[in-house]
């Protein structure tokens, strides 16, 4: 969630991981909670934004910076995110939850409906599909070699944008990602 919809800042003494999290999805919101708690053993706290659906929740310690060594200024898209070594043995032993925080962040579920224009007529069909975007390179790549260790199929559809669509591909992400809750 911290490379899709979170960043670290100034809380006084301290730094705090804040994560934006829709209020659509408050299962979602409470397994963010529930992991800053686990992670860091500190309070989290809820801000509602303002007209945007959405709930920040932060958790403020100064060893952020240790456990997310990617923590820098600027945005994530506009500057190198690189998992440290600890972090990829540590993908490498379970990319499943990386996978599903990302999905969770910046990516969905859906069908994808195709137009196909046929002699005959016009030929619609839907499949469904995983997709992931964003604008960091480097965060697309974290995310496809996690695919990768799982053995699960992909493409980069756009310049920004990952698609797992076939069949076998979308059931194994159904198995530990399934819907936004």
């Amino acid at each position: 969630m911290y490379l899709g919809d979170g960043h670290i800042g100034r809380s006084g003494r301290s730094l705090a991981l804040r994560i934006s999290c829709c209020d659509d999805y408050p299962g979602i919101m409470s397994e963010v909670a529930s992991a800053m708690v686990q992670v860091a053993h500190t309070s989290v706290s809820f801000t509602e934004v303002a007209k945007s659906r959405c709930t920040v929740v932060a958790s403020a310690t100064i060893h952020w910076p240790c456990l997310f060594p990617q923590h820098g200024p600027g945005r994530k898209h506009e500057r190198p995110i690189r998992l440290a070594d600890w972090q990829r043995a540590e993908v490498a032993r379970n990319p499943r939850g990386l996978i599903r925080g990302l999905i969770q962040s910046d990516g969905y579920r859906g069908t994808n409906v195709v137009h196909r224009p046929l002699p005959s007529g016009t030929r619609t069909y839907g499949y469904s599909r995983y997709l992931f975007v964003n604008e960091s390179a480097d965060i697309r790549e974290i995310f496809t070699d996690a695919l990768d260790l799982l053995g699960i199929a992909w493409k980069q559809n756009r310049r920004n944008s990952i698609s797992v669509a076939r069949r076998e591909a979308v059931a194994a992400l159904d198995e530990f990602v399934g819907p936004k809750h």
